[in-house]
């Protein structure tokens, strides 16, 4: 009789083998929020040393539309590049659920995105 898994050995196993619909959704919000990530992070820093920008200090508004965009942007890439499994026929088939699962996947990137630009990238160019 085989000695059962561990917790870490159970947690490695299921993300090594994570389902491609969900590694295409993590991986189309991350590209997405990587982007804007940086947008936002160029933005942060130039305010941060001075710069006068048209419209003053807008960071809160920024990462608003930052988290809104990776949102929408994530859903909609999702939409697009996971479809329903297609059995036998050769139509694939897009419905709300694929854009659920883009949206859902990106609310913590879009989080995670902002915490990375401006907690730990922000510091190293200051």
């Amino acid at each position: 009789m085989s000695r059962p898994r561990s917790w870490w050995q159970i947690r490695w196993r299921q993300f090594r083998n994570a389902p491609r619909p969900i590694v295409r959704a993590v991986a189309s919000s991350s590209v997405v929020a990587g982007l804007l990530g940086v947008a936002y992070l160029a933005y942060d820093v130039a305010l941060t040393r001075g710069a006068s920008l048209p419209g003053g200090d807008l960071r809160f508004a920024a990462a608003a539309l930052d988290v809104v965009l990776v949102l929408l942007f994530g859903s909609l890439i999702t939409w697009l590049i996971v479809p329903l499994p297609r059995g036998s026929g050769t139509r694939s088939i897009r419905t709300p659920w694929s854009a659920a699962l883009g949206f859902f996947a990106a609310i913590p990137i879009a989080y995670l995105a902002l915490v990375i630009a401006s907690q730990v990238l922000k510091p190293l160019l200051t």
